[in-house]
């Protein structure tokens, strides 16, 4: 059975211009490839929903199909002449007068389904055998080649679309600064390798900046930038609060009990570290200074917090050591608990 367009589109037979356009665009951003790559029927329904819109979203092709239903393309309208599946008739020129010059298919796209709609998507729908947004102004115009070509002052001075990423960043380089490597697909399919600077002291979900790295802009006018968020890796040792720079010191319970010098490494260099006699897992050490060091601002400090280690394999006749060892001195560990 022939698909019915109108149930494609989820409107009434009788339904407005302006509601087909509208139910439309609810559709294909819900199924658009690019915000589904990895489900295959939404790539299927996004297929019907453009057919159904190629037919319903222009009146003499709207008006043939609700005469002679499926088969309206091979029909002629009024007996006059036919019409292709784009609209346009045959020797050049689309039905009704519609000129796609005159419209700004990237910016109408972008203005509904956001920014960089038509210049960052595209990646996942080019492997889908779809574009991004803005390919159906690309599209329009390679069905009308004949037409000249009008360029305005808003066209030409249009940056390009800016495009969003991500990138994984180790937490050593997210202090100190470095360089990363960034592999960006442009809406042509081709992949770039660009070289990001990271700055030192930068946070999981800031954003960095990359001027004119984005898409290119049309009839040669401003490229676009990058918009790349930061995720910092975890530690197995530090962590970051605020520009203060937190370490768990693993030390053993000979050094606990007895106390000890520890070297511990740090953002600007190694430090020594003297770990009190008797100390318990928690005591925390602070070395001023050694922290984060912001771009502008106080550098934060390096707090260690110790951590006991206890033998994995220790004998039994140790164990009982430990236990008269305890035994011979009141503890109340655990008296300051409660809820």
């Amino acid at each position: 059975m022939a698909e019915d367009f109108y149930k494609t589109l989820g409107v009434a037979r009788n339904a407005s211009q302006a509601e087909i356009q509208k139910a439309y665009f609810d559709l294909a951003k819900k199924y658009h490839p690019d915000k589904n790559p990895d489900d295959k029927s939404a790539v299927k329904k996004f297929q019907k929903v453009q057919a159904a819109f190629d037919v319903l979203g222009n009146a003499e092709k709207r008006e043939m199909y609700d005469r002679y239903g499926s088969s309206f393309g091979s029909q002629r309208p009024g007996g006059g002449q036919s019409y292709n599946w784009t609209g346009q008739q045959p020797g050049g020129g689309f039905a009704g007068g519609f000129n796609p010059e005159d419209i700004d298919f990237s910016q109408f796209f972008g203005d509904r389904f956001g920014e960089g709609a038509g210049g960052a998507a595209g990646a996942n729908a080019g492997a889908a055998g779809f574009g991004g947004f803005s390919d159906i102004f690309k599209q329009f115009k390679r069905a009308n080649p004949g037409r000249p070509q009008r360029a305005s002052s808003a066209s030409t001075s249009r940056r390009g679309a800016d495009i969003s990423h991500t990138i994984q960043v180790p937490f050593t380089t997210s202090i100190n600064g470095g360089e990363a490597q960034l592999s960006v697909q442009r809406q042509s399919g081709k992949v770039d390798a660009i070289t990001v600077k990271i700055p030192p002291g930068i946070e999981s979900g800031k954003k960095i900046r990359i001027r004119g790295q984005g898409e290119p802009a049309p009839r040669g006018g401003t490229p676009g930038d990058i918009l790349l968020t930061v995720h910092v890796d975890a530690h197995p040792y530090y962590q970051r609060r605020g520009n203060h720079l937190v370490v768990r010191l693993p030390v053993t319970l000979a050094e606990a009990a007895a106390g000890a010098k520890i070297d511990v490494p740090t953002p600007r260099g190694t430090v020594t570290l003297n770990v009190p006699a008797g100390s318990s897992s928690g005591v925390k050490l602070r070395v001023k200074g050694y922290g984060i060091t912001p771009k502008n601002g106080t550098p934060g400090d390096l707090l260690a917090e110790v951590s006991v280690v206890l033998p994995k394999n220790i004998s039994e006749s140790d164990r009982k050591l430990l236990c008269e060892i305890d035994k011979r001195y009141e503890q109340q560990p655990r008296h300051d608990l409660h809820w």
